[in-house]
């Protein structure tokens, strides 16, 4: 694997920017020259960096990267969403999308290039697991979709190819860096980590101090069926993780959120409406409806409009907030569970 032996600028806080920089043997001033450049005006080429000498352009050229990745490939949905391509340079590709609601700019990011939960609706798993992202390499997909964006991005969610805890000291600096008042500077209130549920590893993002929001991917009440639809999950219960999601409630306070992706004939029956409301009610938590979005190769169905209202009104009448979320960009394959490796074209 031939990965760029220069150092990320991404991978680097505002500090050890400065402290590279002094070994290089330049003043510390010039690292928040550099951060402003790059953080605050979105300029990723050191030859644009006109308040730098150019024997300082170039000097930085040949020791830090900033964009590694290339975008090999665009889709627009008629709905707005745009999901790209993303190649590095050992080849291996990722997927992130951008989601525009009015004001509400959001970035899907990936973690891992495809993903090993085996989740058995998912595109992202189908091809397996190419290997973790770094920090610079999940930072960075924000600016690429920055470049096809119509304002600021203001939201940021972990809902891409891969699973984050599973990547997770560099999930966690990515996280960093994207809500650095000296960095990216987006609100950590308007992260949010989707995760399958690892029991000790929530219990280890509970003691970071990132105010995120944190989305369980639940999908079944039970654990025999959860293991059924995530093969990854066998080695885990919903009871353990019930209990390390109530943890991380109580170590800040931000309510949950259960992911229930609705299977025609699989989960979403009244029954499991029942069960999965009794879970709910144990959490300070919003439950999200999703219905399956089509993966070619994969069986299964989108359920019924009748079986979604039917399923939501078991959980109202439980006392449970819950969502129906609406999906966005299926033409391009960029919705809920169509993200993959390579694009397929829409």
């Amino acid at each position: 694997m031939q990965l760029s032996p220069m150092k990320h600028l991404f991978n680097l806080t505002l500090q050890e920017l400065i402290t590279e920089l002094q070994a290089m043997g330049q003043q510390a001033y010039r690292a928040q020259q550099i951060a402003d450049w790059v953080w605050h005006k979105g300029v990723c080429d050191f030859g644009q960096m006109s308040n730098l000498s150019p024997g300082l352009r170039d000097e930085l050229a040949k020791t830090f990267c900033i964009l590694t990745g290339q975008v090999v490939q665009e889709n627009q949905s008629d709905d707005g969403v745009v999901k790209l391509l993303i190649s590095f340079p050992d080849q291996q590709c990722v997927e992130c999308v951008l989601i525009p609601d009015g004001r509400r700019l959001t970035a899907c990011l990936s973690t891992q290039v495809g993903c090993a939960m085996g989740c058995v609706f998912c595109a992202s798993g189908l091809g397996g697991l190419g290997r973790n992202l770094t920090v610079g390499e999940i930072v960075e997909q924000v600016f690429h979709l920055q470049t096809v964006c119509p304002g600021r991005i203001s939201n940021v969610v972990f809902m891409g190819l891969g699973e984050p805890l599973a990547n997770y000291a560099a999930t966690v600096s990515a996280i960093r860096a994207i809500t650095d008042p000296e960095r990216l500077g987006i609100s950590a209130r308007r992260v949010t980590l989707s995760t399958i549920g690892f029991p000790e590893l929530i219990r280890k993002l509970s003691a970071e101090d990132l105010p995120i929001t944190l989305a369980i991917s639940l999908h079944a009440a039970t654990d025999q069926l959860r293991r059924e639809l995530i093969p990854a999950a066998s080695n885990t219960s919903i009871e353990d993780l019930i209990r390390a999601s109530q943890d991380f409630f109580a170590s800040r306070g931000r309510e949950l959120t259960l992911e229930y992706l609705l299977l025609d004939e699989v989960n979403d029956s009244v029954q499991c409406a029942q069960e999965l409301a009794q879970l709910a009610r144990r959490l300070r938590c919003n439950v999200n409806l999703i219905r399956f979005n089509p993966v070619a190769g994969l069986n299964f169905r989108r359920p019924s409009e009748q079986a979604v209202r039917a399923f939501r009104e078991v959980l109202v009448q439980s006392g449970v907030n819950v969502h129906i979320r609406v999906s966005r960009g299926s033409k391009v394959h960029a919705a809920c569970g169509q993200l993959r490796r390579i694009s397929p074209r829409p």
